[in-house]
């Protein structure tokens, strides 16, 4: 019987498993049972911007509650559609729980898009599904790394890609909150590469700073209660924690000498907001970096071809980079999945453990 594990709106933490009946599938529809995902920071920014950026809608629930969006793996159950078979695998946007029907439409050897009337509206990056018999990005034995980081990973390319353009505002340092995330270490990774003259300065809790010190892909890393000894120098700060007093922090240190603050997720939850309560945060005004938006950009400026070719070679970079540094929590059923959305929330995940999900 399918399962779906759902979330509170309002309170993040209280969830629920609800289950329900499969109702028959229509025409050209096909039935994905869901095989693996992972859970991220990445996933608590959904459910936290959910109603701002239409997340809660891809996968509707009822009332006050919401389905989180996750990264994973599925096999068709089922499907009437004539193109595709059942026992097929794909890589792609998925429910937190254990089915999702889909209505394919653009169908190619390499993958689909879920036509769903409901998913219209939304970013269609979310409604693509990759078919993993011709997935370049396919690798058997990566399959856990792929979900933890890969669309976290992406989000770091196109922000790098963004200051790039730019010529990073002129800028000499690159400051990353949350340093141990893995979108955070997906940047500074692909900025190392790419633009290897800027200082990639990482700031993460205190208990955190050795084990993002082994990752190697900062030039220096501090304690957030060391913020006050950032390099007087021209700047920008990509905040992945969504704590206002650490983003006043960071601004009010810098000075004139942050050219460009801009704002990516939110980890740090009870701390979420702009300003801190203390006033005007002085300096430039954050500005929310949107990854989808920024993919067309990015897309249009490289052709398709050029941008599936850079970002394969980034990633390959970057999995050189990380491995061995992060181990894999694998943990089974919806109750785990569950606890594990929680255990994030509240901050306690081990960024040293990758959690993925069987459910």
């Amino acid at each position: 019987m399918p399962s779906t594990v759902w979330v509170k709106k309002s309170t993040l933490i209280e969830t629920q498993i609800r289950e329900d009946t499969s109702p028959p599938l229509g025409d050209g529809e096909v039935r994905l049972r869901i095989e693996s995902f992972s859970v991220t920071a990445n996933n608590i920014t959904y459910a936290v911007i959910g109603d701002m950026f239409g997340y809660w809608n891809f996968f509707p629930a009822q009332g006050n509650y919401g389905v989180v969006p996750m990264w994973g793996h599925a096999v068709v159950e089922e499907s009437r559609h004539l193109d595709i078979a059942a026992g097929e695998r794909v890589y792609g946007y998925l429910p937190m729980g254990t089915h999702l029907d889909v209505l394919p439409g653009k169908v190619s050897g390499g993958g689909f898009t879920d036509m769903a009337a409901h998913r219209q509206p939304m970013s269609p990056i979310y409604n693509q599904y990759s078919r993993l018999n011709a997935d370049p990005e396919h690798d058997p034995a990566k399959e856990a790394e792929r979900m933890l980081f890969g669309p976290l990973f992406k989000t770091g390319f196109l922000i790098e890609a963004m200051f790039r353009r730019e010529a990073w505002f002129e800028a000499e340092v690159l400051v990353m909150t949350s340093a141990s995330s893995k979108t955070s270490m997906g940047l500074a990774s692909v900025a190392k590469d790419l633009s290897p003259a800027l200082m990639r300065i990482g700031l993460t809790s205190a208990g955190n700073v050795a084990f993002v010190e082994d990752t190697g892909l900062y030039d220096k890393v501090l304690a957030y209660d060391d913020v006050g000894s950032l390099p007087q120098l021209p700047s920008v700060s990509v905040d992945f924690a969504g704590n206002s007093g650490l983003l006043r922090s960071i601004h009010e240190t810098l000075g004139d000498g942050l050219k460009y603050s801009c704002l990516v997720g939110a980890t740090h939850v009870d701390a979420r907001g702009l300003g801190g309560g203390g006033g005007e945060i002085p300096g430039p005004k954050p500005i929310l970096f949107f990854a989808p938006d920024h993919a067309v950009a990015t897309v249009q400026e490289l052709g398709p071809k050029g941008f599936g070719e850079a970002v394969a070679v980034s990633w390959k970079q970057f999995l050189g980079a990380v491995d061995g540094v992060v181990t894999i929590d694998e943990r089974q059923g919806l109750h785990a999945a569950a606890n594990a959305f929680v255990e994030t929330l509240q901050g306690n995940a081990d960024p040293q453990k990758g959690i993925i999900i069987r459910p």
